[in-house]
């Protein structure tokens, strides 16, 4: 068959195809953030639930809220550095048409995440707070040449999430408290789409979903060698969840506390945008290519078709339970233990808004554990020094894993400095490092021929500084 047409619209016609097959992957991946004050980066974030240091407990457990006799505002900051790079290790190209590529430089990047909280006793019982900070997090960043731009080549997630709470004293050893959590998403998912391996017969080919006589392939195939493009998926929406606590002060020294966090279940609404021409320009198309023109052109349902796509997404709830102690004057200890039910991500479907399904993208996410312990030495009565160390379990697995998140199990090593500058003014500064156990990637997105293979391994760690202020008034 020597047909001609335009290559543009080959291009564009298949960049639709393999991005409906790809899209999911940004909103598939674990990307919780423990980071929501810098006192407790200090000492790796152990007895969260129970310390009750600051006004900051409003969202590790609002319980401790009422202990803090005083009006008090806390504003922090932590500059979130990750590293991870990949290491080739039998990688393969999206068919003899497209060249590999690189192994994508740093994927990682420095992002700050500001949180802000003000608590507000109005009588001995109870006190009011409100939180402002950001529960998820998440960027990936690769060159756009790299091996695996056909799966992924930026993945970004942001949140806000703000969290009034009131806090009761019952008992004289006893607090409960509790609140709501109005949250708001924002997504971006970019990548290369490659046109020349989406008329292959694998996974996702036109011709292996009937859209194209398979004596049509080799010359839509030939005509489409080394065409890739940039394609890009954007999402927001705004949810509700709450939070409860509890925390029992067992001698004057000790305290334990549990604290509770809610799913948050998001119905993302978004768009699909295409470099390549709009159904609207591709212009008749031969007779013999009819099924491809139907594909392309044929209404709000077409694989080329710019327009709206959704997909719901439960966010895990978190579980924690934290010991506190005093030993002696200058010595405190804390431990604390946290569940996370990141099996609610088990399977991530996209569609378009007509109700057309564009993949189902199955997951498996597992529920997590992280363990935490740390000490609080105090030198003098202006200054305390911390030091803390945690072990924190990805819910990715090797099946699964994408290169939009590639994590692994994480150990965290950590330190910190209070200090009370002034009976008003007190601040933190700490540092984090955590050792990421470099994890495995063999992914092909369901089809060499479309995404090419990615193998190998990421050498990955992360580096935490926080700053924080605390302001009380007396």
């Amino acid at each position: 068959m020597t047909t001609p047409f335009r290559r543009t619209r080959i291009a564009g016609a298949v960049a639709g195809l393999v991005f409906a097959l790809g899209a999911g992957q940004a909103f598939g991946a674990a990307f919780g953030l423990q980071t929501q004050n810098a006192s407790g980066l200090g000492h790796a974030y152990a007895g969260g639930a129970a310390a009750a240091e600051d006004v900051s407990t409003i969202y590790y457990n609002p319980a401790g809220l009422v202990r803090l006799q005083k009006t008090e505002v806390v504003v922090s900051a932590n500059l979130i550095c990750p590293s991870s790079k990949f290491n080739d290790n039998g990688s393969q190209s999206a068919s003899s048409l497209q060249t590999l590529g690189g192994t994508g430089g740093d994927a990682g990047g420095c992002a700050a995440v500001p949180n802000m909280y003000v608590g507000v006793p109005f009588t001995d019982k109870w006190s009011f707070g409100l939180g402002v900070n950001a529960p998820y997090g998440l960027k990936t960043d690769y060159d756009s040449d790299w091996l695996g731009r056909f799966q992924a080549i930026k993945s970004k997630v942001e949140t806000i999430n703000v969290n009034p709470v009131l806090s009761w004293e019952p008992t004289k050893n006893l607090t409960i408290g509790g609140g709501v959590s109005y949250q708001k998403l924002k997504a971006e998912l970019t990548k290369n789409a490659n046109y020349a391996g989406a008329y292959a017969q694998g996974v996702g080919g036109l011709v292996a979903t009937g859209q194209l006589p398979a004596a049509a392939a080799p010359t839509l195939i030939g005509a489409a060698a080394g065409l890739q493009s940039f394609v890009k998926v954007t999402g927001d929406d705004d949810s509700w969840g709450w939070n409860v606590g509890v925390l029992w002060q067992v001698t004057p020294q000790t305290r334990i506390g549990a604290a509770y966090r809610s799913h948050v279940k998001y119905d993302v609404s978004g768009n699909v945008e295409f470099t390549n021409p709009t159904p609207a320009n591709l212009g008749p198309l031969p007779a013999t290519l009819a099924p491809v023109g139907a594909a392309v052109v044929g209404g709000v349902n077409a694989v080329l078709a710019n327009g709206g796509v959704k997909l719901s997404l439960k966010m895990p709830e978190t579980a924690n339970l934290s010991i506190y102690s005093e030993l002696n004057k200058q010595w405190d200890v804390m431990a604390d233990l946290q569940y996370t039910g990141w099996s609610s991500i088990q399977q991530v479907a996209i569609y378009r808004n007509s109700g057309a399904l564009l993949n189902a993208l199955d997951w498996k996410f597992r529920n997590t554990w992280r363990g935490s312990v740390g000490v609080n030495y105090h030198l003098s009565d202006k200054w305390v020094l911390r030091g803390g160390v945690a072990y924190d379990q990805t819910p990715t697995n090797d099946t699964g894993r994408t290169p939009g998140l590639p994590d692994g199990n994480r150990t965290w090593l950590a330190f910190g400095v209070h200090t009370n500058w002034t009976p008003n003014w007190e601040f933190d500064v700490a540092y984090a490092h955590e050792f990421v156990n470099g994890p495995d990637l063999n992914q092909n997105g369901g089809s060499t021929a479309s995404y090419g293979l990615i193998k190998g391994s990421y050498d990955t760690y992360v580096n935490i500084v926080g700053a924080q202020v605390k302001y009380v008034f007396k």
